[in-house]
């Protein structure tokens, strides 16, 4: 590893391999036979990896004989600017009243339809489809919350009629708009309790998929937790089939770096889903700050709003929110207790 890159050369390959353009800045890359240095999302054609060698910065790479590559200019300002901003402005076209179709929207923008799809999911997560499906979400629950009536709401967050609604607002609510108004009402949510290696570990499933994990010490106050979570619903022990679901959560959380397969519930705002999904993206080890999740989302000054997405998450170790720390490195809070943070980024942290 040259000049002190704070993470592993494989890291750093896988990243490169990836094209991943959140690596950028971290490090940069240069290819031995060619004598040219890159950024990791650079598009151009991918070396063997025994010609690559990882530096800092551009300053490094320069001092070892590389030159910049034309195509991604690791060397000067970064060059995705002017796209980053087009793609902020789809994402705020998105959040009007009225739905927006891909091709108006990639003329609005000036790129083409498949230029833009390709460039708005690289940057968000999401197709431009999506994020408009989960903006209308955040405004369906926002007028319920607020007490208005069914069918106002359905208008208000930009569903062009009750059909529409119908076929994808209960997916994107996790229930339909009456019950989420009644605070899940005749809604069931099944959940039991475990010992795991954080200490002692709710797991609750509703229909859709797991929809909490939570940690704690004490069994009633988790109870009262998953309750407040959802105050209406019809809460009760699981059995059966759903405990052998438990004990595979529980198999996850005590593993360093094991992926759940069970479907999952997640149900938040666009911004909340979209800091949750960069969290996902972080590799096991690695750690992200506000700042960078705040900007995977589209809104690169809302890192406050980040670490409370951070907070918001329902889903421990599932959704990394262990992984977010301050632009300073320090560990910052954490939903379920700072000790426990330390402890999982220690055991991520070391090597198998």
């Amino acid at each position: 590893m040259k000049n002190l890159i704070p993470i592993s050369d494989d890291k750093c390959w896988q990243l490169v391999q990836a094209r991943d353009p959140r690596a950028d800045g971290r490090f940069v890359y240069a290819v031995r036979t060619t004598g040219i240095f890159c950024r990791p999302s650079c598009r151009a054609k991918r070396a063997l990896r025994r010609n690559v060698a990882f530096f800092i910065d551009a300053a490094a790479a320069l001092t070892a004989g590389f030159r910049p590559c034309k195509r991604c200019r690791p060397d000067g300002e970064d060059a995705r600017l002017p796209q980053r901003e087009k793609i902020v402005r789809a994402c705020r076209l998105l959040e009007q009243d009225t739905p927006v179709t891909l091709a108006e929207l990639a003329h609005r923008v000036a790129l083409s339809p498949y230029h833009l799809h390709r460039l708005f999911k690289a940057a968000t997560g999401m197709t431009p489809k999506a994020w408009q499906q989960a903006f209308r979400a955040r405004r369906l629950r926002e007028s319920l919350l607020a007490g208005g009536s069914v069918t106002r709401a359905i208008h208000h967050a930009g569903f062009p009629d009750a059909g529409s609604y119908y076929r994808r607002a209960d997916r994107a609510l996790g229930m339909t708009a009456t019950q989420f108004r009644r605070g899940g009402e005749r809604l069931v949510i099944e959940y039991g309790l475990a010992e795991c290696a954080l200490g002692r570990c709710l797991v609750a499933e509703s229909e859709r998929g797991i929809c909490a994990i939570l940690l704690g010490d004490d069994d009633a106050a988790l109870i009262a937790e998953l309750r407040a979570l959802f105050p209406a619903a019809g809460v009760r022990q699981g059995g059966g089939g759903f405990m052998q679901r438990l004990y595979e959560v529980i198999a996850s959380v005590n593993a360093r770096d094991r992926p759940l397969t069970l479907p999952l519930d997640i149900q938040g705002t666009a911004f909340q889903q979209q800091v949750w999904q960069a969290l996902r993206a972080v590799p096991c080890g690695e750690t992200v700050c506000y700042r960078q999740l705040a900007s995977a989302a589209g809104r690169p000054k809302a890192a406050r709003a980040a670490a409370s997405a951070c907070r918001a998450n329902r889903l421990a170790i599932v959704i990394p929110c262990h992984r977010a720390v301050r632009g300073d490195g320090s560990p910052a809070g954490y939903r379920w207790g700072a000790e426990r943070k330390a402890r999982l980024l220690k055991r991520e942290a070391e090597e198998e």
